[in-house]
């Protein structure tokens, strides 16, 4: 029987077909993404900015389903200016693997870095902004390749860390900034890289070889001329028959009855 399956390591290029198309689609995705963030504040900006009422106000429990609705809210055209760039880029390297489950991950990390803005933030603070989700993007494509046992997406999750180092000194506390939810965004992000891995990253081990000893089955020969097919006696054989591959034990009871 075949052996137990392991994980093994790959360059992660998998069928470039198909990799090419879920790119395609994770583009699409990520220039519908910012159009609706864009269209939310123009509307935002023609309404003057009432809607950031729907924001997250920490420990208010009236504003907890707005978790929902504040990463798609901004305060300004700089703020969301600023996010777009980050967010499209993290967004796309997270969605080119597969639509579905970047679809998973953003649900994950808007619960997580909302969460963590709602529990932990100052009184009297606003949490608007989808900053949360850039770092909840960033901190799956930094661990993606570890946990998917891909090479090529540890080299870009190594290039993210040292393209935007910058994003990382937001983490820490500082006035007028939502680090809360940065920091929530990017432990959903880590969570979500274990939660949406690739699965099917296995490898079959070489099968065991299964050794038997027994009898052989008789054998029916035919003989030349107008006489008919000759039984032959069974003969006794002593030793070694090997069987190995996944259907070894299938095989040695077909040849126990002589099929």
């Amino acid at each position: 029987m075949s052996g137990p399956k392991h994980r093994g390591w790959t360059l992660g290029t998998g069928d470039a077909e198909s990799l090419v198309a879920e790119a395609r689609k994770a583009l699409f995705v990520m220039v519908g993404y910012l159009a609706i963030l864009w269209l939310v504040q123009l509307v935002n900006f023609a309404d003057g900015y009432h809607l950031v009422r729907y924001g997250i106000q920490p420990r208010d429990l009236a504003s907890l389903p707005y978790i929902l609705t504040a990463p798609f809210l901004h305060l300004s055209w700089t703020h969301i200016e600023s996010n777009s760039g980050p967010l499209f880029i993290f967004g796309f390297l997270a969605a080119y693997r597969g639509v579905v489950r970047f679809l998973g991950l953003t649900a994950l990390v808007i619960v997580t870095s909302g969460l963590a803005s709602w529990f932990f933030a100052g009184a009297g603070e606003l949490g608007v902004g989808a900053s949360g989700v850039v770092f909840g993007y960033l901190g799956y494509i930094l661990v993606r390749g570890f946990f998917d046992r891909h090479g090529i997406d540890i080299m870009i999750g190594a290039v993210m860390a040292l393209c935007f180092a910058y994003q990382f000194t937001v983490l820490l506390p500082h006035a007028r900034i939502g680090w809360q939810d940065h920091i929530g965004g990017l432990v959903g992000g880590v969570i979500g890289g274990w939660i949406f891995r690739d699965r099917s990253a296995t490898a079959a081990k070489p099968s065991r070889l299964r050794t038997t000893s027994g009898k052989r089955a008789p054998a029916t020969v035919a003989t030349a001329g107008p006489a008919a097919s000759t039984s032959v006696a069974p003969q006794s054989q002593s030793g070694t028959d090997v069987y190995a591959g996944p259907r070894a034990d299938l095989h040695k009871q077909l040849d126990d009855l002589g099929l």
